[in-house]
């Protein structure tokens, strides 16, 4: 059986509410920009959301789609692609040229899929019949065509999953990618998870299950560990990785953005949509993935966390860091939550999350949360209020929480050469 392999990352590419690449993702969470404004594009009828983190200016055709793809593709379908197009391109990985298609896999996820495909042809057979249906429906509707078009438009005939595990989607999407790489399953792997479900039905179902912040002014919205937070902002976009196996990509000169090196899974099987109030099963997964990474007390430990801006997430997540790093270590690691620039990307969360942590451990800064004005006495960590602070990261991790009690924690170390 082969040794275990060494995976790094060498490439990434975002759709999100800060920009459309991941650099410019990237200098927006740097700089703590807020990508979270009023809604325009439809009305929001008799709800009280009036705002969302919605993808702004994005040109699938410059980010490289043919116009066949945009007729035939959804919107997630549609950012999942461009983003991993992106990836591909920064990592300079080209199948069949420098690595085998064989060993070329894809993991892509989405919480939802394509839902306004689903919305608009579930309107079509209503008020026409069945026979007027799309001979689209299916394929532009099931969540697995991200993975499957990016698949198809990159040359990857490796191992193709569809990760669906609620918010925590993407997390798992590159975890299971990291060991798939690690076991020897493939020599290269993109990863990371897309949604589009910005829409009146799904703000309608989450208002209503109170989930959702009702604050009208977009800078008030999204407070992860704040006291006046009052729930989450509704976000749309992809993130995705390009992982690879270590000497491989050293072997084409490949430039490293971090190393990929734990990965934990676990699940509360507690509530629906509650995480577990006492945290320790979301601690197992984060204490595994660091575990696994070799973190030692006295490292500089950078944590992107879940921090969704809920009552019940912010203080549960804080429980969980204490028990997983002990309260003397999680009161010295450094914390933020991106989702307060974001929102809330559903399925596509831990890909962005992931690439803001890599960034961070490679630039040696820790973004901010903006917003955190007055923190939550039961969420007394270092929660990065504001303003980004310098660093030398040595570890980061990023967590996510999903509905359903799905735990997931990918750990990365800054790339040293």
């Amino acid at each position: 059986m082969e040794k275990d392999r060494r995976v790094v990352i060498t490439g990434v590419g975002a759709v999100t509410p800060l920009g459309n690449t991941a650099p410019e993702l990237w200098e927006g969470v740097r700089n703590g920009r807020c990508g979270i404004d009023r809604i325009t594009n439809f009305p929001q009828e008799d709800l009280p959301i009036k705002i969302a983190a919605q993808v702004k200016g994005f040109d699938p055709i410059a980010a490289g789609l043919k116009p066949i793809d945009v007729r035939h593709y959804d919107y997630f379908s549609q950012y999942a692609v461009a983003a991993s197009l992106e990836a591909m391109r920064c990592s300079g990985l080209v199948s069949g040229e420098n690595i085998d298609p064989l060993r070329l896999g894809v993991y892509i996820g989405s919480c939802i899929g394509g839902l306004k495909t689903f919305i608009d042809q579930t309107l079509v057979w209503k008020e026409e019949g069945a026979s007027k249906v799309s001979p689209l429906f299916v394929p532009m509707l099931i969540s697995n065509l991200g993975a499957g078009n990016t698949a198809i438009k990159v040359g990857a005939n490796g191992p193709c999953l569809t990760p669906v595990s609620a918010c925590a989607t993407s997390t798992n999407s590159v975890g299971e990618a990291y060991l798939a790489i690690k076991h020897g399953q493939a020599d290269a792997m993109i990863a990371g998870g897309s949604e589009a479900a910005v829409h009146p039905l799904t703000l309608g179902g989450f208002c209503n299950c109170k989930a959702l912040s009702t604050a009208e002014d977009p800078l008030e919205a999204s407070l992860p560990f704040d006291s006046r937070r009052k729930g989450f902002v509704m976000g749309e976009g992809a993130g995705i990785l390009v992982l690879e196996e270590y000497e491989h990509a050293k072997a084409r000169g490949a430039e490293i953005i971090a190393e990929v090196c734990g990965y934990g899974n676990t699940c509360d099987a507690y509530h629906y949509t509650a995480p577990h109030p006492d945290g320790t099963i979301t601690a197992k997964a984060i204490s595994d993935a660091l575990s696994q990474a070799g973190f030692k007390a006295g490292e500089n430990l950078y944590i992107n966390a879940h921090g969704t801006g809920t009552q019940l997430n912010d203080k549960a997540e804080t429980k969980a860091i204490k028990i997983a790093l002990g309260t003397e270590e999680a009161h010295k690691a450094h914390i933020s939550s991106s989702k307060s620039m974001t929102g809330h990307l559903l399925g596509a969360a831990g890909g962005v999350e992931l690439i803001v942590a890599a960034m961070a451990l490679k630039e040696g800064i820790v973004p901010p949360t903006i917003g955190l004005t007055s923190p939550d006495p039961e969420c007394d960590l270092d929660y990065t209020p504001l303003k980004a602070v310098k660093a030398d990261l040595d570890i980061a991790i990023s967590d996510s929480l999903g509905f359903g009690g799905h735990n997931a924690c990918v750990a990365l170390r800054k790339y040293n050469g």
